[in-house]
């Protein structure tokens, strides 16, 4: 029991509770305690996929890249980024008119802070890649912050024990002036692998097909016309079958420079099975973008051609105006092969084959 003058300090409706806990053993309220912990800690949270620490000068600065794509800043690297002593717990953030870090509340820096500053300070809770229950900012909230500290220092407001903040603030500002904080955690976390992936994989999906297509004519004659002139070669017109070096100048001209990785994919859903492929390339595009792109593409290439007047003026023009994306192999499917008319296609072909095998 309570002595009488402590338990007139409690609430009547938490004196119940009170009492119970009083008559609990040591081990009921072990395991009550045990399962409110486990209460909180099934608690969905984010999780960090990629951790790493951020230099800027003399300044490190520990980050994480959650698994819904968002950067953040723990709440001790902004601490000590900032030249503060690191926190050790979370949620110390101040609740009055706004919701502010703690290291934002003084009187003397509210002139200095944005109404879009106040809606991005909000804390993140996360879990580490080992578990643990972690605080953090969003990663845009830094060059915020540090404008914060830079303003305050130039209106001369900062007190002595906030002159060193705004020391590391110009630090930081420096060093966020040459890359973007989103690019500076991706690179300490190793994430921009795994965005660039993302970027690619989005963008090959907007490109290809899942199922292949019917075959609809993608490349007019006029194309094939020109690399015949421009080879020196007799256009006898699409009837007749060319050159089998046509092809590889089809990959070269055209789907090397369409967009990163198209090629390869291309070549991984069109293999060549016994001596042919089962579709053309084009049959796996999409309507809405790969196509489009293609004639796009097609109509720029073929307008090279004709104010070209021979193959080196052309594939110095293409190099430069549609460069390949360096992703493919630079097979030399662009060598200024002879053009004596004596060569038949054939011949040209057999060129090909000597040049490429050297």
């Amino acid at each position: 029991m309570l002595p009488d003058d402590e338990s007139k300090e409690v609430p009547a409706r938490a004196a119940g509770g009170v009492a119970r806990a009083a008559s609990l053993t040591k081990t009921e309220r072990k395991e009550i305690a045990q399962r409110a912990a486990q209460a909180r800690w099934s608690k969905h949270l984010p999780e960090a996929t990629h951790e790493g620490i951020i230099r800027l000068g003399d300044v490190e600065i520990d980050v994480a890249v959650l698994d819904t794509g968002q950067r953040v800043i723990t709440q001790s690297g902004f601490m000590v980024g900032l030249g503060r002593a690191r926190q050790a717990k979370g949620r110390q953030y101040y609740k009055g008119d706004v919701n502010l870090p703690a290291f934002l509340t003084a009187q003397n820096l509210k002139p200095f802070i944005s109404s879009k500053l106040e809606v991005t300070s909000s804390q993140i809770e996360f879990r580490t890649k080992k578990g643990v229950r972690a605080f953090g900012y969003a990663s845009e909230l830094l060059p915020e912050v540090c404008d914060v500290f830079i303003d305050a220092y130039v209106a001369g407001v900062l007190r002595p024990n906030q002159r060193h903040i705004a020391d590391r603030a110009r630090i930081i500002a420096k060093g966020l002036q040459r890359l973007g904080i989103a690019a500076l955690i991706d690179e300490a976390t190793g994430y921009q692998e795994v965005r660039d992936k993302q970027a690619l994989q989005a963008l090959l999906d907007l490109y290809l097909r899942k199922e292949l297509a019917a075959w609809a004519k993608r490349f007019p004659d006029e194309f094939y016309e020109h690399i015949f002139r421009l080879r020196g070669w007799q256009w006898k017109g699409r009837g007749k079958n060319p050159p089998q070096v046509m092809a590889a100048y089809t990959k070269d001209i055209v789907y090397a420079r369409l967009a990163p990785h198209i090629l390869e994919q291309l070549e991984k859903k069109n293999p060549i099975e016994g001596g042919r492929r089962k579709a053309k390339h084009h049959q796996w595009l999409t309507d809405d973008v790969g196509n489009p792109a293609l004639a796009q593409h097609l109509h720029a290439v073929i307008t090279l051609m004709r104010v070209s007047r021979n193959w080196n003026q052309f594939k110095g023009m293409l190099d430069v105006a549609h460069p390949k994306r360096g992703d493919t192999l630079q097979l030399p499917l662009m060598a200024d092969f002879p053009t004596d008319p004596k060569h038949t296609p054939a011949k040209q072909a057999s060129l090909f084959d000597e040049e490429a095998a050297n």
